[in-house]
């Protein structure tokens, strides 16, 4: 009888664990809740219109489709039996299957994290999956759709206000693209307004953004961010979040109160819930994100038929970025199949660091490889090559290069449809008893005036 390997999570790690396997006499079976593969350093240009989500994901399925020893299912692990090596697997609408393993790979990657504020989440979308894009992409631009029919200056403000809470990787690129948006692409696409008075206030607790890529090139991401417009507060931690805005502690101990018709949370990581199940199961240790503690061949202590890898592992403090997690699948995928052949295997992990890149905007970027660090053009044309080669497929990579040559020659961001039934989260943006609100009968008598000519007509 063939060996059970079951993958759990087809991210990075996952496939290149399952690309590892292939030809292999074993059974591979590939969870995942979503079951397409995801190329989530990109999620913020589905966001801000650049990309379409099909140039980013892929069906897990197709990937894998010549790979005669694998197959896909869509579920979510919520139970682990290591005595019994069985999975208890959640199917989409109720009902569950048990699913008998003989090597666990669980790469199940990592969730945003309000740092013990989940309450933020209702008001503060975070970004780490497909639908997150698309929620955020819905908030943007349906804020400036909300700015344009407010009469009240005070609400068209808020509405151009745009707020993001942590100043990484996903926060400075997000930050960025949306004083792009708002400067370039719907420069002369409103009347009412103009959308180049958009506030983007970017929030964070550290001294600079970017502070990982060391202070050089964190110093040229601020100035950088600066120029475009970004609003910087360093130092600052918010206390608070609702629907009109956040609350915010700066580093004297004061807070300040800032409306803002969108916040995004774009700060921490936390392990999915799948790891703390596996951690409780067999007694394994998890650092302070809730990621499992592995050892050096990133098995689970006391468990070698078990390994952990990706996001969710914790070894030696490698950060949670796609490098490791490829680099972790290929070696996980050779040592399976080194042990399904019956062979010894004393080979430790190691990872070769090939650098870190984040795109400020066109024409800008942050690049550090080793003792080479890159910025303006230069570092902005290696984050193009850097992150067409990470790309799942040819045509993602043929796809996303002529989408970039368009966007940033023109401008054009043909990525835009979004639903304004998003943009007031939990209410009918059309339901009539709205316009019971004060001021509503005067907005319809605004907007039956002559639009205002703005200065750049």
């Amino acid at each position: 009888m063939p060996r059970r390997i079951v993958v759990i999570g087809g991210g990075f790690a996952g496939l290149f664990t399952v690309r590892g396997l292939r030809g292999s006499d074993a059974q591979v079976t590939v969870v995942d809740r979503a079951v397409h593969h995801l190329f989530q350093p990109l999620l913020y240009q589905v966001a801000t219109g650049v990309l379409s989500e099909g140039q980013i994901a892929v069906p897990i399925r197709d990937l894998l489709k010549k790979h005669a020893n694998v197959d896909c299912l869509v579920g979510n692990v919520s139970g682990v039996d290591p005595v019994a090596r069985t999975l208890h697997v959640d199917r989409p609408g109720g009902g569950s299957i048990e699913l008998g393993y003989d090597e666990l790979v669980v790469a199940a990657g990592v969730q945003q994290s309000y740092f013990g504020h989940d309450e933020f989440a209702e008001h503060a979308p975070g970004m780490k999956t497909l639908a997150d894009a698309l929620q955020i992409r819905r908030r943007l631009f349906g804020a400036f759709e909300m700015a344009q029919t407010a009469n009240d200056p005070i609400e068209r403000q808020r509405w151009l206000t745009f707020a993001l809470v942590g100043a990484g990787p996903t926060g400075v690129e997000l930050a960025g693209q949306i004083r792009e948006l708002a400067t370039h692409t719907l420069k002369r696409e409103f009347r009412r307004i103009d959308p180049g008075e958009a506030r983007v206030l970017l929030f964070d607790g550290g001294d600079q953004p970017l502070a990982v890529f060391g202070p050089k090139l964190a110093g040229k991401a601020a100035a950088a961010l600066t120029t475009l417009g970004v609003e910087l507060h360093m130092h600052s931690v918010v206390t608070a979040v609702d629907e009109d805005g956040l609350l915010v502690r700066d580093g004297t101990g004061a807070s300040t109160r800032y409306e803002a018709g969108t916040v995004l949370w774009t700060a921490g990581v936390s392990a999915p819930p799948v790891a703390t199940v596996l951690a409780q199961a067999c007694g394994a240790e998890q650092d302070r994100a809730g990621r499992i503690k592995v050892n050096d061949d990133l098995t689970m202590p006391g468990h070698p038929e078990i390994s952990v890898i990706g996001d969710m592992m914790s070894l030696k403090g490698l950060p949670g970025v796609a490098e490791v997690a490829m680099q972790a699948g290929f070696y996980t995928g050779r040592r399976v199949r080194a042990v399904e052949a019956g062979r010894a295997w004393d080979k430790p992990f190691r990872y070769r660091d090939f650098g870190s890149a984040a795109y400020i905007s066109r024409g800008r970027a942050v690049v550090s490889v080793g003792k080479v660090h890159l910025a303006g053009p230069v570092g902005w044309a290696a984050w193009l090559g850097i992150h067409l080669m990470f790309l799942t497929s040819f045509r993602n990579r043929f796809g996303a290069l002529v989408t970039w040559g368009l966007t940033f020659s023109r401008e054009k961001r043909r990525e835009r449809a979004f639903s304004m039934q998003a943009v007031l989260p939990g209410r009918d943006i059309y339901d009539k008893d709205l316009y019971d609100l004060p001021g509503a009968a005067q907005e319809r008598v605004a907007l039956d005036r002559p639009a205002a000519a703005l200065p750049n007509d």
